[in-house]
């Protein structure tokens, strides 16, 4: 879905207040246009819409996103070229974190966006079948943005009216009154939104009935959930790719699997990276960059250079070892699939005597290797005691088996930071996930297995299927955790799983001794941004999450 947005929008969205973080704003508006002139025609709403769409892109593909909802988890810790271990780590988080403070802006900004279109689209011109599907998406949206708002930060400000000038106050709401508007919004998308778009990347009935279902489940609403994923399993055209590597593939991003996903665009001019009213401060770097940030450093070590198909390694995130062992890789795909373990030789002029191109250069094991089995090689090995200490810490935090499932072989340029990589945001398979969370919760152990043995079977390496059926015996909300940590890793959702199940505390306990080490009970809530609590003139009303100073 190409968005190019109205300049005229731009004045709307970021210069109307949206919970101001400074007293002062300078508003420039070089059209001349305003907001009423514009939001008055069909062409301006059009324009409203999809510019509500963009905030998207702040969050999933982009490193702000990936700190926020995966990193602080279980399955994740820090890389060498981690920049927020506060967030990675819980190393004295505070509302001075800059990862907050930007996704705070743009998931109000979004906000304000929704609640300005919703409150104009009456008297926007609209035949009446265009102005309802553009009603149920721009509410669509702003229940996805209050979502992140809500679960990120708890109860803070809400509010469903535009914000025009500056606002100087904010109020503190519950969290039932957040998700009474969410499912409000929601009922309304999923009764009006159209079925099917031509325009890939708009919301969709099936899209918002699969996001309800995973609202339902966080509200602990299990047989609605239960009922709503199966609908969206059983009453569309989705289907599970068989092989769970065709999901990756550069050419085969928009599938039979995704229900909703952010449309980045192959012309890289469209993903607005040199766009200063769009992102001001270059934290967006235009595109898709999952690529950058999970990659170990490779392109230092002998018989190896940077080259497009390794990638651009920023070195951000590494996999815990619980991670890494969640999976029977003798049976499971999905571990070769996510993962990248050897590295190729490229580069013959650093190479060790003999290797020639396409040798193994690089070699990462979750495997113990011995020295005598090191000696009969002469490519590098890292194995889990190079990598990890004894308690599952991060040992070397350079070289590591590296998440894969966002690289971007297609890329122009070896330092190219943007990827065309659409991102996915609900997919089929988690529908079946949600279901069998639902199914456990009402008493349906064997209905839960029956959902989760479907997707095993689509991971199993062929002839292994039976090595991946289990039993409904096996079926308890940690399984199916680990379940969602081998089907969804890096899918910007564990932060979220861990903490509707109650379960963020005890599993990076359990599991992430880098985060444990700092880990608090407060911290299933981020701060709010300091410059946001320091322009908010009641003070004594609109106060600091619980913890943090």
């Amino acid at each position: 879905m190409q968005r190019k947005i109205n300049k005229a929008i731009l004045v709307l969205a970021f210069t109307a207040g949206l919970l101001a973080c400074n007293k002062q704003l300078d508003e420039y508006n070089p059209s001349g246009l305003t907001v009423d002139a514009v939001l008055s025609t069909p062409e301006g709403m059009e324009t409203l819409v999809n510019a509500a769409y963009t905030y998207t892109r702040w969050w999933y593909g982009k490193e702000q996103g990936y700190n926020i909802s995966e990193m602080g988890t279980d399955l994740w810790t820090s890389g060498t070229g981690d920049v927020y271990p506060d967030l990675t780590q819980y190393q004295n988080l505070q509302a001075s974190n800059a990862v907050v403070s930007l996704e705070w802006k743009q998931l109000y900004a979004a906000v304000n966006v929704c609640n300005t279109g919703l409150g104009r689209i009456a008297n926007a011109g609209f035949a009446d079948d265009v102005r309802i599907q553009r009603e149920a998406e721009l509410r669509f949206l702003r229940a996805f943005y209050y979502w992140h708002i809500v679960e990120t930060w708890g109860g803070v400000h809400f509010s469903v009216e535009e914000t025009a000038g500056v606002a100087t106050t904010a109020n503190r709401t519950p969290v039932d009154t957040f998700y009474a508007q969410i499912f409000r919004d929601l009922d309304f998308a999923v009764a009006n939104l159209a079925p099917t778009t031509g325009d890939y990347g708009r919301a969709t009935k099936p899209a918002a009935e699969a996001f309800l279902a995973r609202m339902y489940l966080t509200r602990g609403r299990n047989q609605e959930a239960a009922d709503l994923a199966e609908k969206v399993i059983s009453g569309y055209s989705y289907a599970l790719l068989p092989d769970y590597a065709d999901l990756w593939r550069m050419d085969n991003v928009q599938n039979s699997e995704v229900i909703w996903a952010v449309n980045y665009m192959k012309n890289l001019v469209f993903n607005d990276r040199l766009d200063a009213t769009l992102y001001p401060n270059g934290h967006s770097r235009g595109g898709n960059n999952g690529h950058l940030m999970f990659w170990m450093k490779y392109d230092d070590l002998p018989g190896m250079k940077r080259d497009v198909a390794n990638g651009r390694p920023f070195n951000r995130y590494m996999p815990s070892l619980f991670l890494l062992s969640l999976f029977d890789e003798t049976a499971d795909a999905r571990y070769e699939a996510s993962f990248k373990r050897a590295w190729y030789c490229n580069n013959t002029s650093t190479a060790p005597d003999g290797m020639q191109p396409g040798d193994t250069a690089i070699l990462c094991t979750r495997d113990v290797v011995s020295a005598e089995e090191r000696a009969k090689h002469s490519y590098r090995i890292y194995d889990r005691n190079d990598v990890y200490n004894t308690e599952g810490g991060g040992l070397d935090r350079t070289h590591y088996i590296s998440l894969r499932k966002f690289e971007d072989p297609t890329r122009a340029a070896i330092n190219e930071e943007q990827s065309a990589r659409d991102a996915f945001v609900i997919r089929l398979a988690e529908m079946y996930l949600v279901a069998a969370e639902a199914q456990l919760k009402l008493g349906n152990a064997s209905r839960a297995a029956e959902y989760l043995n479907t997707l095993r079977a689509r991971a199993a390496i062929p002839g292994h299927e039976a090595d991946m059926q289990i039993t409904a015996a096996d079926v308890t909300l940690d399984f199916i955790l680990d379940e969602r940590g081998r089907e969804l890793a890096g899918e910007q959702l564990r932060w979220f799983d861990l903490k509707r199940t109650g379960k963020l505390l005890e599993r990076i306990q359990a599991h992430n001794p880098d985060a444990a080490a700092n880990l608090q009970p407060y911290h299933v809530l981020r701060p709010i941004p300091q410059d946001q609590v320091d322009a908010v003139t009641n003070k004594n009303e609109f106060t600091q999450n619980e913890g943090y100073q």
